[in-house]
């Protein structure tokens, strides 16, 4: 019968040591710069803009149509950029749509685009007026789900965002 391996003084430091060091990078990390909270935050960067948490809303079975909203769209630069369209292998088509009032109906309308100035900040949530629609979804929006998204815009070319679908906390019943 063989005895087990018993741990010696040494390998039972190591692992000590190890995280140590790694605590050590990780450190120097963040008093570098190289690293900041915000560097984990979901969203992505398409020349001077900023595209913050791209995310969609669940949709029940059946649904035909989904939306797309962003917590913002900042542009960082000296010069206008525009949103110009999007697509996604989740729907047939995606457009760019604002809710606007007609008479006592709020209805959705297809726009060409959304402005982006020089230092603009602007929230795209699902309680505002402007959203990507999806049209022809291909299988229902699940909580927890993620997709990938193109954006195309006028300066920055087109750039892939991954979306992630999830009920907003602010709005547990909401549904498009």
């Amino acid at each position: 019968m063989t005895k087990p391996p018993t741990r010696t003084t040494a390998s039972l430091a190591a692992p000590d040591l190890s995280r140590r060091k790694l605590c050590a990078v990780a450190a120097l990390a963040v008093a570098t710069g190289v690293y900041s909270p915000g560097a984990l935050a979901h969203g992505t960067r398409a020349g001077d803009l900023t595209i913050d948490h791209p995310y969609a809303t669940p949709t029940p079975d059946g649904a035909r149509t989904g939306a797309v909203y962003f917590r913002t769209l900042i542009n960082r630069g000296k010069a206008a950029d525009r949103l110009v369209g999007a697509r996604t292998e989740r729907a047939e088509s995606a457009e760019i749509h604002r809710s606007v009032m007609e008479g006592d109906l709020m209805r959705m309308r297809a726009v060409d685009g959304i402005d982006i100035p020089p230092g603009a900040e602007l929230k795209l949530r699902h309680a505002g007026d402007i959203h990507l629609m999806l049209l022809g979804l291909r299988s229902p929006l699940r909580d927890g789900q993620r997709f990938s998204l193109w954006l195309r815009f006028e300066r920055a070319g087109e750039h892939e965002v991954t979306v992630w679908v999830q009920t907003p906390r602010d709005a547990p019943a909401h549904r498009h």
